[in-house]
């Protein structure tokens, strides 16, 4: 079978499980990793019996890659997405697509005019139980998705801040809660929501003295739709209790997802400790679902490593969009949303007005 040939810009502890996950595929191969340090690069690539490059240009050329993965920090991924599209591979980019919407415009813009292929990072959206709420909406089944909230309690301790030097600045890391682990949230609501309009919102740090940037941030958000959202994400509860993504309709129906539970995921870290479930679902005759899907749901979690299957999936529909030159399932477009929302929050508690995009 012909495999999509996979480099990874970034060797950190996510790159790990993105290396794992490519490992497992039939449509896909990773054949090199670079990054500005060059030994930690051939580090990384001795483990996996892959080259060592300095720069998408150099894998391009010498290996042959046709498709880039990057996993470095947040405050690069714009300027390394553009790096490989100027290359002339392909993209997909951990979270957040970029810091900033008028980056990713032209990193759009960019991939646009070379024909290729850009995506972002956002495995949430292929739990069973975030695919059924996307499902339910589709089909009307809880007529017009008006109201949204995210809840987001979870903890980060300074042994977390202190594994990687670039955790904890707004240089380096971009940002707190908001950029970090809060994406995968924001962008499961605007993917049910549809296009951001305004934003305005605050943040804090509550409790991690030793970091600039926020562990806390609560905003609304009106959607292009006209439906509305709160959003209320923390890293500031010890030991973390649950991420929760809750739609409500037009029709008095509801439905939401833990999307977490407990102490959250870090990679490198810590594994995936409880299944993702459905945890609300008042659709007329589908309320009685509800346990069932939760046992099902729980009974495929035990069957799979969750740190990395999820990831898998996506890149497989990534490669196969490249081959058959279709859409991904994560689109760029949609994934400049989310960072509609991260930034237009920043921006809102730095002016103290309301963002409009």
């Amino acid at each position: 079978m012909e495999k999509i040939r996979f480099g990874l810009y970034g060797y950190g502890k996510v790159a790990q499980l993105h290396a794992t996950a490519l490992a497992s595929l039939d449509n896909a191969q990773l054949v090199a990793v670079c990054g500005r340090n060059l030994q930690k690069a051939h580090d990384f690539a001795g483990r996996w019996n892959i080259a060592a490059r300095s720069s998408c240009e150099e894998m391009a050329r010498r290996d042959k890659v046709t498709a880039v993965l990057i996993t470095t920090p947040h405050p690069l991924h714009a300027e390394h997405a553009m790096e490989a599209l100027r290359a002339g591979c392909h993209v997909i980019i951990e979270k957040p697509m970029a810091l900033r919407v008028q980056d990713c415009d032209a990193m759009i813009a960019l991939a646009k005019d070379r024909g290729l292929t850009l995506s972002v990072i956002s495995q949430r959206r292929l739990y069973p139980a975030t695919q059924r709420i996307k499902k339910a909406i589709d089909d009307g089944l809880l007529g017009t998705p008006m109201l949204g909230q995210i809840t987001m309690l979870g903890w980060r301790d300074k042994a977390y801040y202190e594994s990687d030097p670039w955790r904890g600045s707004w240089a380096m890391e971009g940002g707190g809660v908001l950029v970090n682990q809060a994406p995968h949230q924001l962008d499961l609501l605007s993917w049910y929501l549809g296009p951001v309009a305004e934003v305005a919102g605050f943040w804090a740090n509550v409790n991690h003295p030793y970091i600039e940037v926020d562990d806390s941030a609560v905003a609304v958000v009106r959607f292009k739709s006209g439906a509305l959202a709160s959003i209320f994400v923390s890293n500031s509860q010890e030991p973390g209790i649950y991420a929760k993504v809750h739609i409500h309709g037009s029709s008095g129906a509801s439905a939401g997802v833990q999307t977490d539970g407990g102490a959250m995921f870090i990679a490198g870290r810590s594994g995936v400790l409880e299944p993702p479930v459905n945890d609300l679902w008042t659709i007329p005759g589908q309320q009685h679902l509800l346990e069932q899907w939760k046992q099902e749901d729980s009974a495929f979690f035990s069957t799979i490593d969750a740190t990395w299957y999820f990831f898998a999936r996506q890149i497989e529909d990534f490669s196969s969009a490249i081959m058959h030159g279709k859409k991904p399932m994560v689109s760029a477009e949609e994934s400049r949303e989310a960072v509609k929302i991260l930034e237009g929050i920043y921006r809102s508690h730095a002016s103290g007005s309301i963002i409009r995009f």
